[in-house]
Formats: structure tokens, C-alpha cells, sequence
């Protein structure tokens, strides 16, 4: 565990200075009258996420957490099933989103993951999987005017009903 915390802080330490490097080829500021650069959110993420790692690292330099005084392996059988599940409905949400769309793909990859990974009640599982991804469209394709991939065509008449409801 020891040696597993501190890997994978310094391994996403490397990878948070990669994304701001690569980010600071786009404004990383506000930009007057136009809004945030298109930098901003990778940037200024990813320096969240930097930080995180170096507190993370301090706190396995001085044995605050338990993870950091443990000579346990790092996963054990469940740990690694644990894995393979959201692992593999990882890949099967990014693989669905040129079928269903990225709003279909995100309602399934909830129901499976709230039902079937969390075995949470029918009524939080249908909610979440049915309220939160018009809720993401929403904020995407009418706040931020951000299009998302929209899949085969038989789900336009989803996003035809979405674009009369905010246009």
C-alpha cells in the first residue's frame, strides 16, 4: 500500500504537469468579453490536481494516512474485481457513445453502475439515469454551447425535442 500510494501520486503529478504544459498552448485566462480561454478548465484543473498529489505526498512522507504505514498489498481479490467491473463499464460507456450518443452512454453506464455495481433502490438508479443526463445536455448544449457527440440517427428525435425545449 505504502509504495503503491506514493507510485500513483507521482505518476498523476507527471501527468497533471503534461495537461498544463499542453494546455498553455490555448489562453488559460479570462478572456474579456468572450469568457474563459480555451486552456482555462484543463489548466486550471489539472494545477488542482497537481497540488492534490503534493499533499498527498506529504502526507505519505510524514504517515498521516493509514495507507502510508501499511505494508499490505495494494489490492486484494475484490480490489481487483472492483476493477475489472467499473473498468469494463468504462470501456463499454466509451464505446457506446457513437451508438446511443454521450448522453445515452452516460444514462446506461449510471443504470449499470448505480443498480447493478451499487445495487442502489430502482427509484435513485431510474432518477439519476434518466434526470442527470438532460441535465448534462442542458448545461452543455444550451449553457455552454458545447455539441456532444449525438450517435446513430435514431437518437435524433431525442435531441430534436431537447433543441426545441431550450431554443
Amino acid at each position: 500500500m505504502r509504495q503503491g500510494e506514493i507510485s500513483l501520486a507521482g505518476l498523476l503529478a507527471l501527468f497533471s504537469l503534461y495537461l498544463m504544459w499542453k494546455s498553455m498552448e490555448l489562453p488559460i485566462g479570462y478572456i474579456r468579453g468572450q469568457g474563459p480561454g480555451g486552456g482555462f478548465w484543463p489548466f486550471w484543473l489539472s494545477l488542482g490536481m497537481l497540488l492534490s498529489c503534493i499533499a498527498i505526498a506529504y502526507n505519505w512522507w510524514r504517515g498521516k494516512s493509514p495507507a502510508a504505514r501499511s505494508d499490505d498489498p495494494i489490492m486484494d481479490e475484490f480490489g481487483w474485481r472492483t476493477v475489472i467491473l467499473v473498468g469494463g463499464g468504462v470501456v463499454g460507456f466509451v464505446a457506446l457513445i457513437s451508438i446511443v450518443s454521450m448522453y445515452g452512454a452516460i444514462a446506461l453506464f449510471l443504470f449499470y453502475y448505480l443498480r447493478f455495481l451499487g445495487r442502489h433502490s430502482w427509484v435513485l438508479t431510474l432518477g439519476l439515469s434518466i434526470v442527470l443526463p438532460v441535465l448534462l445536455f442542458l448545461f452543455f448544449e444550451g449553457a455552454m454551447m458545447i455539441s456532444m457527440p449525438q450517435g446513430m440517427a435514431f437518437t435524433q428525435p431525442f435531441f430534436d425535442l431537447m433543441y426545441d425545449f431550450i431554443y
